[in-house]
């Protein structure tokens, strides 16, 4: 029989549906908790999610509608939190992904939080400071019924940051009539910020590789260490690992790799790169980013975006550990292919989590009207991080599963246990 055209293409869109491996793995996790399948029916998808158009007047005098949306996963636990993306390539299904990830987040280091996240559909590099400043602006308007600072909190995510955070709080606060710095969090300093947030991912990407040498008895100081993204998570975590004395033997960004086996001059790239993070373009001897998955290392940090290490790729992965400080990087079957090689795989869920920590610091600060230094910040991000590391770590080995499925099982069982007391199941 010929197989009809395309079909090879729609099955391996599936593969990599960030949506459908999240459920796949939620409910393995369920079952091996002993929930019923109405709590996996209610956990599969988001409670709700908004889909907004946003009209901007742009600077060349023209209107460009903007599709906007905000998923809220489930709210059992307390109200949710969660990033905005500005991708062209932001999707309603990827937008309930990361909901669902984020609720997921915060079962496992133990925060008072559902998962939300949002996401618009545009290309920022492509727009002025003013039509940025506007589309933000417009998205909090048309978003501004579902959000606050009891019932969802954003954050920063790809391609936003702490202006953009400072205008939509600024625009919360007009239509709320009141300073509302609880709002959003990822805003800078001096309107209500964090010390620490803006390296909080990486830095916990970094504690958790920490905890994963020990496991695996390998020092950081001399390990040779490949970080495939250099956005804000990528090269924060490039300099951590330069300044703890191991060898970054490899980045990249969007437009390719670097690679040297003596170590890369991260100080010297750092200080190159652009405001998207970009660096790569300014070389000739680049490698492509499955080169650099490929490349022999002790420590892999898949830090750019989803479905990068897949069943075609897994058997080549030559780290010993793999840390996933990206959303989905790692596919299903190239956990199963990794965990069975003797790889250590410290999952998103997990690895990722240091982000939505401090801005739980930053959402209790703003309520309290009281603010931490950065060392208290980062004495309670590594007390938080190394308890929740070991809890999944124990977990997977007690229940001889790999450490993905042993995070969603962690993750899940908050959620689940507040929406059977509050009688939702």
């Amino acid at each position: 029989m010929v197989a009809e055209k395309g079909t090879d293409h729609d099955s391996q869109q599936e593969k990599n549906d960030v949506l459908k491996s999240t459920q796949t793995v939620i409910h393995k996790a369920l079952d091996k908790l002993g929930y019923p399948e109405e709590v996996y029916e209610l956990l599969k998808e988001p409670l709700r999610l908004l889909t907004v158009k946003i009209p901007v007047r742009m600077d060349d005098g023209a209107v460009r509608i903007f599709t906007g949306y905000r998923a809220q996963h489930n709210d059992a636990v307390g109200p949710t939190k969660g990033g905005i993306r500005f991708h062209p390539n932001v999707t309603e299904r990827e937008v309930k992904a990361l909901s669902i990830w984020m609720s997921l987040k915060c079962g496992i280091v133990d925060l008072p939080y559902g998962g939300g996240k949002g996401g618009i559909v545009c290309d920022p590099r492509n727009m002025s400071f003013r039509e940025l400043e506007k589309l933000s602006r417009g998205y909090v308007r048309a978003i501004s019924q579902i959000v606050g600072p009891t019932k969802d909190i954003p954050a920063p995510d790809v391609f936003t940051n702490s202006q953009i955070m400072a205008w939509m709080m600024d625009e919360y606060s007009r239509l709320d009539s009141s300073n509302s710095p609880g709002f959003i969090t990822g805003k800078p300093l001096v309107l209500g910020g964090s010390h620490g947030r803006e390296s909080a991912t990486a830095k916990g990407v970094t504690i958790c590789i920490n905890e994963a040498a020990k496991k695996k008895g390998i020092s950081v100081k001399g390990a040779r260490v490949v970080v495939q993204g250099f956005g804000n998570a990528g090269s924060f975590l490039a300099k951590f690992m330069h300044d703890a004395g191991a060898v970054v033997v490899g980045i990249s960004d969007a437009y390719g790799g670097l690679y040297d086996p003596k170590g890369l001059d991260i100080d010297y790239l750092l200080d190159r790169r652009d405001s998207f993070g970009t660096v790569t373009k300014l070389f000739k001897n680049t490698i492509t980013n499955k080169e650099l998955l490929e490349l022999e290392c002790d420590i892999l940090v898949p830090a750019a975006i989803e479905n990068q290490i897949t069943e075609e790729n897994a058997h080549n992965i030559k780290a010993k550990i793999v840390v996933e400080a990206a959303n989905g990087p790692t596919t299903i079957e190239a956990t199963q292919i990794l965990t069975e090689r003797g790889i250590l795989l410290v999952p998103d869920v997990l690895a990722s989590s240091g982000g939505v920590t401090v801005s739980y610091f930053e959402w209790v600060q703003n309520n309290q009207g009281y603010y931490w230094s950065e060392e208290e910040v980062e004495e309670k991000l590594e007390k938080i991080l190394v308890k929740s590391f070991n809890n999944v770590y124990e977990l997977a080995h007690s229940r001889r599963v790999d450490m993905r499925l042993a995070a969603y099982m962690v993750g899940v069982r908050k959620m689940a246990e507040a929406s059977r007391f509050r009688g939702w199941v």
